[in-house]
């Protein structure tokens, strides 16, 4: 039964992590009042954001990126007060993340950046990571909510200062799987075993927790979402972004956005982001031949999809400027 003393919790966002979370806060009492932009049967689900607003004065945003959160909340604005704490956990660019917050001081309202770490199982477990930013006392009065979802709360800053951490993250976890597909595609072709890798990674310096989690689905061919490509491409883009802002060159961050947009347009977005070990054919990953680029070693080398990605500017070079 829900405890009526809890805050009532809004949700905007019914994804899959944003799904999650709402079970998670039911289980823990509390009554939750949700919106997404395609509806959805689900209780207390109301046809605006802004009705959300009138229900519940603490909002967590699921939403997919920043354009939906700001949208959100002009949506809401005339029902926002001082009493209202908005919640972002969308991976935006800093810029956006400050952008929502003066919007929502505007009418009165506050505002936190809390992007996460932890895919789809993490959340069903209520073992998500909230990066943090923002006001302590704000930070403080979400505490409890988002320990509902999470295993660890890590307070980095200022408002924006999450977001770029969690842009850096994922930047990093790209370029991992990035690496494990290339170095599942050497041995492939050098005719070693696949847990033969995985043997070998079990006591090297350069095992990880993604590594851990996504060589053994990527060498069986499993590519079930866990954290789309699509999204995952989003977030690297932001990482572009970030450098053309500070005239950073980001030669990983650029070869994985070739990789993650080459696969989206061969039908992949809502694959898991470690699709991109479909580009060389591996066992298991049961692509025909005619769908991998003539030079395995380097997938995008030739294809059209690369020519497309530089004249967008999605590339850069690794040396010099683009």
């Amino acid at each position: 039964m829900l405890s009526r003393s809890k805050t009532s919790v809004g949700v905007i966002g019914l994804g899959i992590i944003g799904t999650r979370v709402i079970a998670n806060l039911r289980n823990a009492g509390y009554e939750v009042w949700l919106w997404n932009r395609s509806p959805r049967m689900e209780p207390n689900f109301l046809p605006s954001a802004r009705e959300v607003a009138e229900c519940a004065r603490i909002i967590q945003f699921f939403v997919s990126d920043g354009t939906a959160l700001l949208e959100a909340i002009d949506n809401m604005s005339l029902s926002l007060t001082p009493a209202h704490l908005l919640i972002n956990h969308a991976t935006i660019l800093p810029e956006e993340s400050r952008e929502a917050a003066r919007r929502a001081r505007q009418v009165g309202a506050r505002f936190i950046d809390a992007p996460f770490t932890g895919s789809r199982d993490a959340a069903g477990k209520a073992s998500l990571v909230f990066y943090v930013g923002g006001n302590s006392t704000d930070i403080e009065e979400a505490r409890p909510i988002l320990s509902v979802s999470s295993k660890e709360i890590i307070v980095i800053g200022e408002v924006g200062e999450a977001s770029a951490i969690k842009i850096a993250t994922n930047l990093v976890t790209a370029s991992i799987v990035q690496s494990l597909a290339e170095a599942l595609a050497i041995l492939h072709r050098e005719g070693v075993a696949m847990e033969k890798f995985d043997l070998a990674m079990g006591s090297n310096a350069s095992r990880s927790t993604t590594s851990d989690m996504k060589l053994p689905s990527m060498a069986a061919g499993d590519f079930e979402v866990r954290f789309s490509l699509k999204h995952m491409l989003k977030d690297v883009q932001h990482a572009l972004r970030i450098g053309e802002i500070h005239q950073l060159e980001l030669p990983l961050a650029s070869a994985f956005s070739a990789a993650a947009m080459a696969g989206i347009q061969r039908g992949w977005a809502d694959d898991d982001f470690s699709a991109v070990a479909r580009h060389y054919n591996l066992p298991g990953a049961g692509l025909p031949l005619d769908m991998v680029a003539s030079d395995a070693s380097t997938p995008m080398a030739e294809s059209s999809e690369n020519t497309a990605l530089e004249k967008k500017g999605l590339l850069q070079s690794f040396f010099g400027k683009k």
